[in-house]
């Protein structure tokens, strides 16, 4: 899976937890928290419907890792297989 592929499932996942967020408008380098009202529990079922998607276990040391699209997508390249890596 590119980076790109990897981005439009990354927004996908974040899209069905949050609603609300327009993904047109998101700010990749952005904290989504910053930019939306995106609250822990938010947070933690956007780390477990990417996990699941990319069958991966993600530590909850790791959830920093994933404050914003760029940061989330470049962590899923580095640490899940779906990167071909």
């Amino acid at each position: 899976m590119s980076p790109d592929e990897i981005r439009s499932v990354v927004l996908e996942k974040l899209v069905q937890v949050a609603p609300d967020i327009d993904a047109a408008q998101l700010d990749a380098e952005m904290p989504i928290r910053d930019q939306y009202d995106f609250d822990s529990m938010d947070f933690m079922h956007f780390a477990i419907a990417i996990g699941r998607e990319f069958q991966i276990d993600i530590p909850e040391q790791d959830y920093t890792k994933l404050q914003s699209l760029d940061s989330t997508v470049d962590y899923l390249v580095r640490n899940s297989s779906a990167s071909g890596k």
